[in-house]
Order: structure tokens, then sequence, then C-alpha cells
């Protein structure tokens, strides 16, 4: 067993430091009945907050056989979850609600579904024992090349953006949920995906996307993620995550935001191949934020970053002062959000606003294509993102409930032999219409080549996209979430679930 004891690397800081420091870690751990005895520890010192993952989730109820056990243990623990919703989302297999994902709510543009939509998440979490939701993403899609946005946006335009931010933000609070607005101050203008190395922004002050991360402030937002991006026109040297001048100075400064300011995962590559997770907790810490996720669920990896802010204290590179102003922070996000809380109040919420955005987000189009019954359909799609939960969801599966006699294959990720999987979509597809669906095929060129060829030999196929949209589709699903795909599924079979 792993003790969490301070390591005999100097004097014992003060009671009530030493859980200060501690209130600024939120840590994500193995289990999904049992709470393990580093964790409790970590909690019993102070620790401030958990992230649930797919990994802790096996249905409604044993998760909130969990979350119970977490509050008994402390109360203003903050128990936290991504919860963008559309294809990301860890509480599937938790009878989550259905909505599509930011995108298609931004082309739906209807800020009331928007704020359905968040309503319906924030309510199955509250009804879960779960008070802290690290979403809605208030990047601006700016760069076709961005690898990680994309469709997690609600737009390019950061007006309509801030609107839809507002919606969510609005609706979420009105749960009692904590929202968080993320990653200040924008990943939407990187080439780069920060999970994998380190992003950067080039564009000028003007030219950056601040206004959505203003309108949430303005909302009220309860907490912000940094990024781990580098912005030169607002520190060269270092990603906004570990950066005085973006945190302190603009984010506290000229924005005025008195949140918790939460930093993005320290074991993403961008900070963990650079600094290290340790020095990266500190170096967060220092620069202004509040609390620092260490999603890993290797709590040694947790431990060593709570050691390194201990070490930081005691050696002085961490001023006693910033840590007690964060866990101030933290302390009053908590005792607004986590305590006390009340799972036999939860409304119920609109089941079907989600299949609503997204049925208008596939018909925004000025013409769709008549239905093709008895389709073959291949649906391609690049491999889940390692970081970022996928549900299982594929078009075909949505087509056959609809439309039984439909057949094809869903292919993730670049097959080994393009060729033959040409040949079988075509013998198969023989005297039946036939739907090519890719996903994000501008960064994926395997799409683009295996959707050429098939298109080559049947100038009549149907194009989908379900991701952003892609030029020469008859049909957008503006999304991969399942009630993208169903909205997508129903113009194609003309008919409804």
């Amino acid at each position: 067993m792993t003790n969490s004891a301070p390591r005999p690397a100097g004097p014992a800081l003060p009671a009530a430091l030493d859980e200060a420091a501690h209130r600024c870690l939120v840590a994500g751990f193995d289990g999904t009945t049992t709470v393990p005895d580093t964790l409790k520890q970590l909690i019993d010192r102070g620790l401030g907050g958990v992230i649930l993952f797919t990994r802790n989730v096996r249905d409604a109820d044993q998760v909130r056989e969990l979350t119970g056990s977490l509050r008994a243990l402390r109360a203003d623990l903050l128990v936290a979850i991504d919860n963008e919703g559309g294809g990301i989302g860890h509480l599937v297999a938790a009878g989550a609600p259905e909505v599509p994902g930011s995108w298609a709510l931004g082309v739906a543009d209807d800020p009331r579904l928007t704020a359905a939509c968040a309503d319906a998440l924030a309510g199955h979490l509250l009804s879960l024992g779960i008070t802290t939701s690290y979403a809605p993403v208030a990047d601006v899609q700016s760069r076709i090349e961005n690898p990680i946005v994309r469709t997690r946006a609600f737009g390019a335009d950061p007006e309509l953006v801030s609107r839809h931010l507002r919606a969510w933000i609005t609706a979420t609070e009105a749960r009692g949920v904590a929202s968080c607005a993320k990653h200040f101050p924008g990943h939407g203008g990187t080439v780069t995906d920060s999970h994998h190395e380190l992003a950067l922004d080039p564009r000028p002050y003007d030219r950056l996307d601040l206004a959505p991360f203003r309108s949430a402030v303005d909302a009220g937002v309860p907490m912000l993620m940094s990024a781990h991006v580098v912005f030169p026109a607002l520190d060269p040297d270092r990603p906004a995550t570990l950066s005085p001048r973006i945190l302190s100075g603009l984010l506290r400064g000229e924005l005025g935001f008195d949140g918790v300011l939460v930093s993005d995962a320290l074991e993403m590559k961008a900070i963990a191949d650079r600094y290290g997770e340790a020095a990266g907790a500190r170096l967060a810490l220092a620069a202004g934020a509040d609390q620092v996720i260490v999603a890993v669920p290797d709590l040694e990896v947790t431990l060593a970053c709570r050691d390194a802010v201990l070490d930081a204290l005691r050696a002085g590179e961490l001023t006693e002062d910033r840590v007690t102003e964060a866990a101030e922070r933290v302390r009053r996000l908590a005792l607004r959000y986590a305590v006390p809380y009340r799972p036999g109040e939860v409304a119920a919420w609109d089941a079907g606003a989600g299949l609503s955005a997204a049925r208008r987000a596939v018909r925004s189009g000025e013409t769709l294509p008549e239905p093709v019954p008895g389709a073959h359909v291949v649906d391609l799609f690049p491999p889940p993102h390692p970081a970022l939960n996928w549900g299982g969801e594929d078009l075909l599966t949505e087509l056959r409930a609809l439309d039984p006699t439909a057949t094809g294959t869903a292919v993730a990720g670049e097959p080994g032999d393009p060729g033959a999987v040409v040949g079988e979509v075509l013998r198969a597809a023989e005297g039946r219409p036939l739907v090519v669906a890719v996903c994000d095929a501008v960064l994926h060129p395997w799409q683009g080549s295996l959707r050429d060829a098939l298109v080559a030999a049947r100038p009549d196929a149907l194009l989908v996209s379900t991701g952003l949209p892609e030029w020469d589709s008859a049909v957008c699903a503006h999304g991969r979430g399942r009630v993208n795909l169903r909205a997508v599924a129903e113009v194609l079979t003309g008919r409804t679930s």
C-alpha cells in the first residue's frame, strides 16, 4: 500500500497549509465501487476533487454508490467529470441523456435547445451525485486543420459560440451543477493536439478568440480550464497553463475572473514530456491556477504532484499566500456546489431535446436527398481518441434500427489493404444504393482516398459527413454522437425513430 504521508524531505507544514495544498489537486483513480486506500488518505488530507472516467462507470446505481462513498469521506469533495455531450462522454453505461455535440447545437442555433440539452446533462449528473462538469467547450473552431476541437466547439464564429456558452452555463447553474468553460485562452487556433505535444497559436493578440471566455465570465461561469497551448502574443516562453502572464495577468487582471481556474490534465504530453507532471503542478499553481488535474488512475503520479507542491512550499518556490488563495476559491466552490447535496430533489429533464437539436442540425441544409431504402453504407472514421471516450456509435447501427434491410460496415481506422475494402464494398453494394460516410477526411487522407475510389466506380453514391461538414456531402451530421447519426439515418431512410 502506498502511504500518502509527507516524505521526510523537510519540516512538516502547518496543518491548515497542508490541507490547502491538497485542495488544489483533482485526482483520477481506478475502481467502480471501492475507493482506493491511497485516495482515502488524500481525501482525509483535504483533496479538493476527483475526476471520474468511463473506467469508473458500470451503471447508474453503481455510480451513485461510488459518489456516495466519496461524499461520505468528505462532504465538500468536488466530484467531477468531462460531460460535453455528443460523441464524448463517460456516462453511456449510466444512461446519459443523448444530446448532440456542441457543433450541431451551434448549427441549429437555438439557445433554448442548447439550454435544454445542458439541463438534461446537468440533471443526470446531479442524479448520480456528480456536481462538477468540465464543460462546455468555449474554443472557437478557427483552423480547418485543428485536430482536437472541431465539433466539440459550438462553431467558428465567436459571437455564436458566446451565445450558446451563455445558454449552457445558465442552464447548468440553474441545476446547481458547476460548469467549466475550456480551454482558456482557446485551443481552436492550433494545428496540434496538446494531448500529444505542445500546441502553438501564432496569431497576434487582436486575432485570438477571447470573446467567448469574456462572455463566459460575464455569465458567471464558476470555473475555467486552461489550455496547454503557447501563445507568443501573450507569453512566448510558457504554455497558458504555466504562464503567470496569461493566468494571473490576462484572466484575473483583464477579464476579472475570480472563480476557480483548473488546469487541463497534467499527464497530457504538452506538459508531461516537457516539464513533467510534478513540476507542472508546481508551476501551474504558481502561475495562478487554483486546481490541477491528474487524471491518470495511477495515484503515484498524483502523490508525486502533491509532494512537488509541498516541497515547493517548504522551499519558498510557491508562496503560502498563493496556495491559500487558491484553496479558498476551491472551498467556496465546494460550499456552493458540493454541500449540501440532495439527490432526491432532481427534477425531470427533456429527454427528447437532444434528438430535436440533432434533427434541426442535419436538416439545416437547403436541400436533402431522397431516401435510399435498402442502402449499403460504408462508415469511415478515425480510431477513437485515447483521451476522449467513445460510446461505440456507428451509422450502420442507427440505419439498421430504422431499415433492417440496410447493410454495410464500419471502418474505424486506416485499413491495411484499401483496395480490398473498395472491392468488397462494391460487390456488396451491387444493385443497392451506396452511402459513403466520412469523418474529418481533411485530417485523414485514407478516408478521402477510399471515398474517391468508391465514387469513381459508383458516381451515384450518396456522401455523408459525420465530422465537420465536407464540401461534397449531401447530408451532414455535424458530429458523431448517437443522436447525430440517428438524425442522419432518418433522412436516409425517410423514417423517424
